[in-house]
């Protein structure tokens, strides 16, 4: 069902961004930021706290138990609001870790989380105001990227795409708009996902995010 639901969340974007453009949008807001996701270690198959089967089995047999990490780090976002109304608009958004983080340290494996969404925009005062607050709801996906580094001779090791999983996310987000100059404002924002089979790779299928961006309004009324 989540590779059905993922294959048609691009669609829906598509028809929901088009019914958009061709309204009287009231107001489009780019941005982009900075900040963190948060998930911990997974535990699976009576292994201890933080331990996984290995399921690799490259530097050491399959099976046994192998110490794995949790999310972190920094994570870059970026999104775009589209106001219908002055209260009500759609959103678009993709936050994703910069570099790649430590997975499975005794198979060299690394990973690197992504997470999008398309939301429901609600924002409780006229967007004229200094200060905006907005409130998202919607869905979107998960994809966890897996990486194979390898030592190439002394100096520096390398990473090769190893594979990926995807999974289906709902997401809820709160955040304020604060304009500081004419049109620019810098966007603090709490996000919410829940990740269907996230446990599968981590700790929790409830990720916290944390971003503070910086945007630019256009046609703001």
């Amino acid at each position: 069902m989540s590779k059905l639901i993922i294959r048609v969340i691009p669609i829906l974007a598509v028809l929901l961004l088009l019914s958009v453009k061709g309204a009287n949008a009231q107001g489009v807001s780019p941005y982009f930021g900075l900040g963190s996701a948060f998930d911990s270690s997974a535990t699976q198959g009576g292994c201890p706290s933080g331990q996984i089967p290995d399921p690799i089995g490259f530097n050491q047999a399959a099976g046994t138990c192998t110490p794995v990490n949790g999310i972190g780090g920094v994570f870059g976002v970026f999104g775009a609001d589209f106001m219908i109304t002055p209260h009500i608009g759609v959103n678009g958004e993709y936050a994703f870790r910069f570099s790649q983080s430590n997975y499975m340290p005794a198979e060299d494996l690394n990973v690197r989380p992504g997470f999008y969404d398309f939301n429901a925009v609600y924002q409780p005062s006229s967007g004229d105001k200094k200060i905006v607050p907005v409130l998202e709801a919607g869905f979107g996906g998960a994809k966890i990227s897996y990486y194979e580094t390898q030592s190439a001779g002394s100096l520096f090791n390398q990473s090769e795409f190893f594979a990926s999983t995807n999974h289906f996310q709902l997401h809820l987000a709160a955040g304020v708009k604060i304009y500081f100059k004419g049109d620019m404002f810098v966007k603090p924002q709490f996000d919410y996902h829940w990740v269907d089979n996230l446990t599968d790779q981590y700790g929790r299928s409830s990720v916290p995010e944390f971003t503070i961006s910086i945007g630019y309004t256009f046609g703001r009324q």
